[in-house]
């Protein structure tokens, strides 16, 4: 029970309709759907596009499967989606009288997507920001998730509608920012993490995907684009939870919808970050 102040509040706002200064804003935190017990979510951004978001929140979904955890991903770039190709689905999403059903792929993840909504996959998605905001909040309440360990969402690029819309209505456990080494970069990797410490959401940590190229004759590696996330990270106080690599045979299997059968360590401090945020 909360205790008395001196002025006769209890601390407790719900319970008062006195309009205050210690007065706590309503939360916008939206339930998800009564047949899903989903444990952990975890929000993958990013301050621009380009920088390899849907590859990193694809390689953090596998190996937490792998370590046998259940795991679905929402893919909340709705005007931009590529998650069901990268893992190879095609069918349509299906939907009854409890729900949406998301697709799975060969090892269990569960996925959903706008592409698997519409008739045509080349179809452009040309709706405004509300409309696509709402898509995402549908996703989280109407699809049957079902039990989950891990749901990772997968944000659209900026500080916008729909980024805004995860942060404030889905209960993120954390955040991971997805950046690139360019020096440009670093401002937008501060825009992110600061929208995200705006809304009191924890940020785990940089991931920095396009870090780096492996020459296939010598093995010596070449930072072609530079380096500067070490920096970003230690000025922002967050850790550097990976370093991937510009790799040639990730492609390939995102453009053949294989790439459950990736086989590299990229992003290990990533997962046992992961692992160790459990509010």
């Amino acid at each position: 029970m909360a205790q008395e102040t001196s002025s006769g509040c209890s601390g407790n706002c719900s319970s008062c309709s006195e309009s205050c200064s210690s007065r706590k804003p309503d939360s916008l935190i939206e339930p998800t759907g009564s047949f899903n017990n989903i444990k952990h979510v975890i929000g993958i951004v990013s301050g621009k596009g380009g920088v390899g978001k849907s590859m990193v929140t694809s390689q953090l979904a596998v190996l937490m499967s792998r370590k046998g955890y259940k795991v679905g991903i929402l893919d909340a770039d709705i005007t931009g989606p590529s998650i069901p190709k990268t893992f190879g689905i095609n069918t349509p999403a299906m939907q009854n009288e409890v729900g949406i059903l998301p697709a799975e792929t060969k090892t269990g993840i569960k996925i959903m997507s706008v592409n698997m909504m519409l008739q045509e996959k080349d179809a452009p998605v040309i709706w405004r920001g509300p409309v696509i905001a709402g898509v995402v909040k549908q996703f989280w309440q109407e699809v049957v998730w079902g039990d989950l360990d891990y749901l990772f969402i997968d944000c659209p690029p900026g500080t916008g509608d729909v980024p805004l819309t995860v942060f404030q209505t889905i209960p993120l456990d954390g955040a991971i920012i997805v950046t690139s080494p360019q020096d440009l970069v670093s401002l937008i990797v501060k825009k992110a993490y600061n929208m995200a410490k705006l809304m009191n959401i924890n940020v785990l940590g940089i991931v920095e995907n396009m870090s780096y190229v492996v020459c296939p004759d010598c093995g010596k590696k070449f930072n072609i684009f530079g380096s500067g996330s070490e920096n970003i990270a230690e000025e922002l106080g967050v850790a550097l939870l990976g370093k991937m690599p510009i790799d040639v045979s990730l492609a390939q299997m995102v453009d053949n919808g294989e790439f459950e059968r990736f086989d590299n360590n990229y992003l290990e401090d990533a997962v046992k970050a992961i692992l160790a945020n459990k509010n």
